[in-house]
């Protein structure tokens, strides 16, 4: 076990670096939209990945040109927890990051609903590593790419932005956390990732990409980590 001593907070994204979500939403997510005529298909929904689903949403009845049914949304998440509680798996690695860090703070910051967050940390046994330290975007006005979230988490954690690193899957959530003031970090692991995300990660500010997390545990030994 190291001491951690080069930052103060590790903010943690949820979906795609925590857990091994985003395809089992993608797909929960097309087929209520399909089921309501809305003619949505799992690549248009991954390039939103990320995103609050409310702008998703909004983007879906951009793109497809087709107004979203009121009651879309309320379906969402009945079918996206039935997907969950049937194959949500952690990101490989994952435990032995989370036991090695014992110096700054940590928390998650996701774009996700409080409900949803809660229910990937308890089915995947993450929940014990972060208490109540989990924020969600929909505690604050903007959602990733705006950097509000990672400000409210490094606030809430009583953290000087400058003093956390955020670890993302998404440009969004890249682009926030520059636009916070943070040092972001890419991570490629997860299932719904697809050839030259890495290259678009750091064209989005990423100071480093990896894409397991024994590589990502290397690189916070960088910032982190004493000598």
């Amino acid at each position: 076990m190291r001491t951690f001593t080069g930052c103060d907070l590790i903010i943690f994204d949820c979906d795609g670096v925590l857990v091994d979500s985003e395809m089992l939403a993608i797909r929960a997510m097309c087929g209520v939209l399909n089921e309501a005529d809305i003619p949505a298909t799992e690549s248009m929904i991954l390039r939103c990945f990320g995103m609050k689903q409310l702008d998703t949403l909004r983007r879906i009845a951009a793109e497809t040109g087709r107004e979203i049914p009121p009651n879309v949304a309320e379906r969402l998440w009945p079918a996206t927890r039935s997907a969950f509680e049937a194959s949500l798996r952690p990101m490989p690695g994952i435990f032995d990051v989370l036991d090695l860090v014992t110096g700054p703070k940590r928390c998650v910051a996701s774009s996700s609903h409080p409900e949803r967050i809660a229910t990937s940390l308890a089915l995947t046994g993450l929940a014990s590593y972060f208490g109540d330290s989990v924020f969600s975007s929909h505690q604050v006005v903007r959602g990733k790419p705006a950097p509000d979230l990672f400000l409210f988490a490094a606030a809430s954690m009583s953290v000087d932005p400058a003093r956390c690193v955020v670890i993302e899957d998404s440009a969004f959530g890249i682009e926030g956390a520059r636009a916070a003031g943070m040092t972001p970090y890419g991570f490629t692991g997860g299932a719904h990732i697809q050839a030259g995300h890495d290259a678009a990660l750091r064209q989005a500010g990423a100071v480093a990409v990896e894409a397991t997390w024994e590589a990502m545990s290397g690189r916070l030994l960088g910032s982190c980590v004493a000598p």
